[in-house]
């Protein structure tokens, strides 16, 4: 066999090997025979192999043991197939001595090998490439259509803009948050980033490439090279990789497929890398055995030790990504030895020729960089369709592989012996604890210390000498008040048994003492105590003291021994618990420690979901959450909490570890000449700095654009007032009659109150703000023996702060917010400087629409005087101007609040949502200045949470019909208004209450997945998952808040009172989720 031949075979085998690992992942078929029979049945088709193995549902044929050992032997298909450089052993399909299904295979596979000497792709990738190019097209359609899956831009470059020192996200352009999440995790293993920086395309790339792999490879490196480039040096916030995901269009199936197939995304992608590396590792090393760089860090080698029928074997394998099955397992250790031992191994470890067989791995070799494939999903036979596992799988931050090494393997197979044997023996006792704890033989069981515990206190409780049912009357009238006396006893009977036995009297008083005893009569639903002559449990009717010792001693030697029993098999279990924790913990078997960098992690459903990175910053010592664009400070108890599994529907798929001994994998690069730490743009090749410059300095450019269209409409809007403010000085001048007082030159500008402090009219907040002021004038009138106008303005000030005062230190019920009523309330509550409230006090008596008498309009002059004397260094205007846009803001949220309740008590929830999500934004804004600038918190964050769960179960009502019109309407709904504020309700992720309903909403549509539909509603339904379960908490793109009518300072004080009233009537926030 030639070497080109043999090389052929190889790559045979890989593709054949990576259908059967598809197949058996997708159907949970672990018959080779059979997934080979359905590849044959369908010829290659995999679509069609998962249709024949579900209708193949009847009897699936046992696989024959020999032949599964025969083929463990040559090669180990659970693994991931590895790339160019693997040195597996050749399965030779063709022999004499294979049976007529493998020759079949090994027919077919000859049309892919002639295809692959011409173009280097086999027939299954082309045919992939042609499906997948309409698919796309599609695809990119769809998104045109729908506005809202499109991931849009801030026009404002400032919010696009890198913070100092922040990692750079990576923008979604169209369901490849897969793609950000393995990009981000190579990116952030710094020898891997030097690898592609510093990568030199090959020096015949220049000239035709030889074959179809090499003109898709080199230049998917070149964008990589330059994606790279921009995460280290951008000054962008966030980049786009667009250029980079084109080229992997090869990969994508369709968006409805995507979210399944990202494994195999994953691996192509590093299989494109290896073979990229391998280009130039050939040309730079003519003559000599090439070093490929990326099997030296993400491959490794295992030893396959396995009997069959006595007869030992052993076979070194290489593997990449390792697979493991999440299901039946706890954690990432028990995942391992459920991997690392196939079959009954007892013959292994004896030199008797036993018939068992059964086989063990042990590694000899691990990669620096050790990927763990977590499998979550399994196809769900009844069903039809792959579900996700969401079971819980813990895995540690410093993970130790000795134990799995082939050099330990004599003390591994021991503490594995030993560990069995533990485990056996805890498994007896938790059987025996069992049995205390769940006593009896019904139903219903109970522990044996609480039964014994029952007994005693029935054989204590007071003896009663009647029938529970002899003292209720049934014949009385509902209602009555009359007792009836109970019948005489019989002559059997001993009425005085009862008394004489408590030494309480003769038995001809006990009649009398019962029949004064139940002259009151119990009643039910009025008389919340029970009776005192009704006993509060049952009780013996006759039990002798002698009887009532010997029992209770019994009873509570025997509760006794119960405990003790129980105390001690708790204590033996936890002693062997610890046991097995620690088999493992001696030194001898912490050599080769491997350390968490990236956790791959997945949100919803098999069908559809979002991705996401946790990865581990060395030099800050901290977890960051890479979420596409969005790069945050994240814990190890936030990493947990969204990787192990559950809780929610999210979990990892995908664990990255790295050799803990080996730091120059994430060590930073030095400066040669100084030593000084490169960074930024320093760490970049010539070519690659130059280009991330230029990228640069378009944003930079973009940014100026923007500044200075900003500065012209700022200069647009300030011509514009100050033309509105000089038509309404000309007005204001036109209507004042004439005063024969001169005016100072000073006085000619006009005063700029705010809105709320304005009186220009004797109606609305004037109307309520003057008579407040001449209420105060009056009382200082009265009370002050001066009538000099500044004494008279002083006292009034002070009477009317006093009021304000008074207002500000109540604390009056939510339908009662004095806040609204005045600004100075507002001031007082949050601590404003006395300057800002003095000059805001002397605001209100300033203005010139305070009354007509003569008093005011005196107090009013001195009062317009005073402000004009104000110096600019005793009043920081810049800081009064920031307490009253507050204050405006804090009114604005309270109308949007006050609209939004209003709505959503008339079940508007449409309109009322947009209200409730800027009233929670905008309070949002204040509660971070000070915890009294704005409202309840939770009372906003609950009606917001209400409002899209009830929007959300009506348009899935909607969708429920099946009515294309109502299904538009109801998915409009989801579009437009549901999925836009789900990220304001993610952005908070301690608010525990806003994840748990976007949880079930996400689930409310997820359950439609196993549900039969018709073909177009399955299509939109496929559509609009993805957008639902992305977990993105960046705004793509969101409404403009709603246009705010205008309220007096009553109208809005009242009515905001009114439906705060309303809603403590009705729901609270208390009762909500």
């Amino acid at each position: 066999m030639t070497v080109e031949q043999n090389v052929l075979q190889q790559h045979s085998q890989k593709h054949q090997q990576t259908l059967l690992n598809q197949l058996r992942e997708v159907t949970g078929t672990t018959d080779v025979q059979l997934l080979q029979q359905a590849l044959q049945v369908s010829n290659g088709d995999l679509v069609e192999a998962v249709a024949f193995l579900t209708e193949k549902n009847a009897k699936v044929p046992q696989q024959d043991e020999a032949t599964y050992y025969q083929t463990a032997q040559i090669t180990n298909d659970r693994y991931i197939s590895v790339g160019s450089q693997a040195d597996t052993n050749v399965i030779d399909l063709t022999g004499d001595d294979k049976d007529d299904l493998q020759r079949a295979i090994a027919l077919s596979l000859e049309e892919s090998n002639r295809a692959f000497r011409e173009t280097g792709i086999t027939d299954e990738e082309q045919a992939i490439s042609r499906v997948l190019e309409a698919s796309i097209a599609e695809n990119k359609a769809s998104l045109k259509r729908t506005h809202t899956e499109v991931w849009s831009d801030s026009p404002n470059p400032h919010e696009r803009k890198r913070l100092e020192n922040c990692p750079v996200g990576l923008k979604n352009v169209g369901n490849t948050c897969w793609f950000s999440a393995v990009i981000q995790s190579l990116f952030n293993l710094l020898e891997f980033q030097r690898l592609v920086l510093h990568y030199s395309p090959p020096a015949r790339m220049q000239d035709l490439p030889r074959n179809q792999k090499e003109h898709r490879n080199l230049p998917f490196m070149q964008e990589l090279r330059h994606l790279f480039s921009l995460l280290v040096g951008s000054k962008r916030k966030y980049v786009d990789p667009s250029r980079a995901v084109e080229i992997l269009k090869d990969a994508f199936k369709s968006s409805e497929s995507q979210q399944q197939d990202v494994s195999e995304f994953t691996h192509k992608l590093l299989d494109w890398l290896e073979d990229a590396f391998q280009i130039k590792a050939e040309e730079d090393r003519e003559g000599e055995k090439p070093k490929n760089p990326m099997v030296e860090l993400f491959y490794g080698r295992f030893l396959a030790v396995g009997v069959l029928e006595g007869k030992k074997f052993e076979n070194t394998e290489m593997f990449g990504q390792y697979p493991l099955q999440v299901n039946g397992f706890k954690d990432l250790h028990e995942c391992l030895e459920a991997a690392m031992i196939e079959g009954e191994i007892e013959s292994l470890h004896s030199a008797e020729n036993s018939a068992k067989s059964g086989q063990e791995h042990w590694f000899t070799e691990l990669p620096p960089v050790l990927t763990f494939e977590l499998s979550r999903f399994e196809f769900n036979q009844a069903l039809g369709r792959p579900e996700k596992i969401h079971n819980k799988l813990e895995f540690p931050s410093m993970l130790y592989m000795d134990r799995y090494m082939d050099r330990n393997r004599e003390i591994t197979r021991i503490k594995r012996e030993e560990i069995r044997r533990l485990k056996e023996h805890l498994t007896v006792l938790q059987q025996r604890l069992e049995r205390y704890l769940s006593y009896g033989s019904g139903p219903k069981r109970f522990p044996l210390a609480d039964v014994l515990q029952y007994a005693m206190e029935f054989a204590s409780s007071k003896p009663v000498c009647t029938s529970p049912v002899e003292d209720i009357d049934t014949t009385a009238p509902p209602g009555g008040t009359t007792a009836q006396l109970p019948p005489p006893p019989s002559a059997g009977e001993q009425p005085d048994a009862c008394v004489s036995a408590e030494g309480s009297g003769s038995g001809m008083q006990a009649p009398q003492q019962q029949q004064q005893q139940r002259v009151s009569i119990h009643k039910p639903f009025t008389q919340s105590r029970v009776p005192p002559d009704l006993p509060m449990h049952p009780a013996p009717r006759h039990i002798t003291e002698e009887e009532l010792r010997v029992l209770e001693s019994c009873l509570h030697r025997w509760r006794s021994e119960v405990e003790n029993d129980t105390r001690d098999l708790q204590a033996s279990i936890s002693r062997i618990h610890r046991t097995i924790e620690l088999m493992y913990s001696d030194k001898s078997m912490m050599q080769v420690p491997y350390r968490l960098h990236a956790v791959l992690v997945h949100e919803g459903q098999a069908n559809a979901g979002h991705y996401w990175a946790y990865i581990y910053d060395r030099h800050h010592q901290r977890w960051m959450k890479y979420n596409d664009i969005a790069v945050t400070k994240s814990s190890w108890e936030e990493l947990v909490r969204d990787s192990f599994g559950g809780y929610r529907n999210a979990s990892a798929y995908c664990l990255m570890y790295i050799d803990d001994k080996k730091p120059f994998l994430i060590q930073e690069e030095f400066d040669k000449e100084t030593g000084q730490m490169l960074s930024g743009l320093d760490k970049l090749p010539p070519d690659l700095k130059e280009f991330v410059e230029a990228d640069n300095k378009l944003f930079e450019r973009e940014i100026e654009e923007w500044d200075a269209l900003q500065a012209r409409k700022l200069q647009q809007e300030k011509l514009a007032l100050a033309a509105a403010a000089a038509a309404a000085a000309a007005a204001s001048v036109a209507v004042q009659p004439m005063s024969t007082e001169p005016c100072s030159p000073d006085n000619t500008a006009p005063q700029h109150d705010p809105e709320y402090m304005e009186q220009q009219s004797p109606s609305g907040d004037s109307k309520h703000l003057q008579e407040d002021t001449e209420r105060a004038i009056s009382k200082a009138a009265a009370e002050h023996d001066e009538k000099s106008p500044e004494a008279l303005l002083n006292t009034a000030m002070k009477v009317e702060y006093t009021r304000l005062l008074r207002l500000a230190q109540e604390d009056p019920p939510p339908e009662r917010d004095y806040r609204l009523q005045h600004v100075i309330v507002y001031f007082i509550h949050n601590e404003a400087p006395k300057k800002i409230v003095e000059r805001t006090l002397l605001m209100q008596f300033a203005d010139r629409n305070l009354g007509f008498d003569e008093r005011c309009k005196s107090i009013m002059k001195v009062a317009r005087a005073k402000l004009e004397l104000i110096k600019p260094d005793e009043v920081n205007m810049e800081e009064y101007e920031m307490w009253h846009q507050d204050y405006r803001l804090f009114r604005e949220t309270s109308v949007f609040l006050l609209i939004g309740l209003e709505l959503f008590l008339k079940k508007s929830f449409v309109e009322a949502l947009m209200y409730l999500i800027y009233a929670y934004q905008y309070n949002k804004d204040l509660l971070a200045k000070g915890p009294y600038r704005g409202h309840d918190e939770e009372l906003i964050a609950h009606y917001r949470r209400e409002c899209l769960l009830k929007l959300n179960e009506y348009a899935a009502a909607l969708f429920e019909t099946g009515e294309e019109a109502k299904v538009n309407t109801g998915l409009s709904i989801m579009n437009d208004l549901v999925v836009p504020c789900l990220p304001l309700l993610l952005v908070d992720e301690m608010e525990e209450k806003d994840m748990v309903a976007v949880e079930d909403m996400r689930n409310r549509w997820c359950s439609y997945l196993g549900q039969e539909m018709e073909p177009n509603l399955q299509e939109k339904l496929t559509d609009f998952l993805p957008k639902l379960l992305d977990c993105s908490t960046e705004i793509k793109s969101f409404h403009e808040p709603p246009k705010l009518p205008s309220y007096s300072t009553l109208e809005l004080f009242e009515r905001f009172g009114r439906v705060m009233t309303s809603l403590t009537m009705g729901r609270t926030p208390a009762d909500g989720r």
